[in-house]
């Protein structure tokens, strides 16, 4: 029976950003036009953001914030280099990077050989940041090589597909080097930047849903994404084989929870942290199963859409029995979303 433990994390961009450059999202939330007048003043915003502006828009805070999220990045690498996996799959979301108007799975899982991208070079989803802003100084020019696994990744589709779960796969990247959802996990686990020599399985799960193409083709919104059920189910499918297999395996839920544009009910100038709250405690004490049977409207209506990444994760530590190890909920109301850290193992 192999071993498997699993992480969880946000590759949110802030882990990335400094200080003067964390709060630009809502910096340009103030000056949109569309953004209701009364938004725009600080004064009528919840407390705990005012707080976070205090009087230096939101310096002292941002510090705070990237400083607890590195130091929560770290732990989950030292355990990982204490686990020493033979492989890391990486649930994570796709934002019009590869999958396009052309074709847009609810899950695909990506079986390569070798991933390479240009993280700060620009195009889709590359960065949010000129290159001189990141913390580790790298530029345009910069190359993140990152291993794949093909076999394992085709196996694991394998076992998924004959046991009805309909996931599609690739061999290779369809419009873009490497989504923003993986790229940053490796980044962010290679904090002090150390080298990070484990082989990635990226498993795409399509969070954005109803949101994915984001009024480029009509009014209506996307069809659904999967449900929090479907995501729960899958996630401990995955966990099932691997568990039969031969491999030593890290499983790895990244992303943010509520993200402030996508939360409609505050205008997306802040994330619905109150929620989030709830369904940390819910994590931190091990009670998966109350996240399977959350509808995905509420889901929505909560800005979480990419806690379906996540809800892959539980399903995963469910079905192993896998207790949390530690857990911390990094809160935030001015940098677009909370952000959290988990280690998760057999008790």
């Amino acid at each position: 029976m192999a071993e498997i433990i699993g992480l969880g994390l946000s590759h949110g961009p802030h882990g990335a950003h400094q200080d003067h450059t964390m709060a630009n999202l809502v910096k340009r939330l103030m000056a949109n036009p569309r953004t209701p007048e009364h938004l725009k003043d600080p004064k009528n915003w919840p407390p705990e953001m005012q707080a976070e502006w205090g009087d230096d828009e939101g310096r002292a805070a941002a510090n705070r914030h990237r400083t607890r999220l590195a130091n929560g990045y770290r732990k989950l690498r030292q355990a990982l280099n204490e686990f020493n996996p033979d492989l890391v799959l990486v649930w994570g979301d796709d934002q019009f990077e590869n999958f396009h108007e052309d074709i847009v799975p609810a899950f695909c899982v990506f079986a390569e050989d070798e991933f390479r991208t240009h993280p700060w070079g620009g195009g889709p989803r590359g960065s949010s940041l000129n290159p001189a802003d990141n913390i580790w100084g790298e530029g345009e020019e910069f190359e993140l090589v990152i291993k794949g696994a093909h076999q394992p990744a085709k196996e694991l589709a394998t076992y998924l597909l004959q046991h009805d779960f309909d996931v599609s796969y690739a061999y290779k990247q369809l419009h873009h080097a490497m989504g923003h959802a993986y790229w940053r996990t490796v980044a962010y686990l290679d904090y002090d930047r150390e080298g990070f020599s484990f082989p990635v399985i990226p498993f795409h799960v399509n969070c954005y849903g109803s949101r994915f193409t984001r009024g480029r083709f009509g009014d209506q919104p996307d069809p659904p994404g999967p449900s929090p059920r479907r995501c729960f189910d899958i996630g401990a499918a995955t966990a099932e084989f691997f568990r039969d297999s031969p491999y030593r395996v890290a499983l790895i839920g990244s992303s943010s929870w509520s993200h402030a544009f996508l939360t409609d009910k505050h205008e997306g100038m802040w994330p619905d942290v109150v929620s989030d709250r709830a369904r940390y405690a819910e994590l931190a004490e091990g009670n998966y199963k109350a996240w399977r049977d959350i509808p995905l409207s509420q889901i929505e209506d909560a800005g979480q859409f990419e806690l379906l990444n996540w809800m892959c994760l539980a399903g995963a530590m469910d079905a192993l029995g896998h207790q949390p190890v530690f857990t911390e909920f990094i809160e935030s109301w001015l940098f677009n979303s909370s952000k959290t850290v988990g280690l998760f193992a057999a008790a």
